[in-house]
């Protein structure tokens, strides 16, 4: 749908046309239906003190650990503000943290047996919530959606490097 606009007045009736396609907003959104959605099945199951915010550090911790420093730049947050979630997340007990081998000044933070599980719980709430949009508008249309969106996001990460 393409809405022609007049570039010089304001005009309710286009910004509403143009605000129900805006892809920021319809992104925003799908991503506020998925947190509403997974994080009360997620407390349901046990993990009661789990905000669906907490996967910007958690996916990025892998089998062999992260550093604080690392998981902030991955997470695009300051390492402050990464500092504060670590502590957080382990005292919720998703992590656990060790001293660096390498390097005694830094930590390495690793997913211990209870973040696992909430990964594995994860998995499930987001496939109900697949299945979801599926019955809406079927599996072969979802996954043009979902190919579509991860080309874009591959094309768009390699200008930001």
């Amino acid at each position: 749908m393409i809405v022609e606009t007049d570039k010089k007045n304001f005009d309710f009736n286009q910004f509403r046309a143009i605000r129900g396609r805006s892809i920021g907003r319809l992104l925003w959104r799908l991503k506020r239906y998925m947190d509403n959605f997974v994080e009360p099945r997620l407390h349901a199951l046990g993990y009661t003190n789990f905000k669906m915010s907490y996967l910007m550090v958690l996916a990025h911790i892998d089998e062999g650990g992260i550093t604080n420093n690392e998981l902030a730049k991955r997470a695009c947050v300051t390492k402050q503000m990464m500092s504060k979630l670590v502590s957080l997340l382990e005292t919720d007990g998703y992590i656990h943290i060790e001293k660096n081998p390498t390097d005694s000044r830094s930590s390495v933070i690793f997913l211990n047996e209870r973040g696992k599980e909430l990964f594995i719980a994860l998995r499930d709430c987001m496939q109900e919530g697949r299945d979801r949009f599926d019955a809406i508008v079927g599996h072969d249309r979802m996954e043009l959606v979902i190919d579509t969106m991860v080309e874009l996001v591959t094309e768009l990460e390699k200008d930001e490097q």
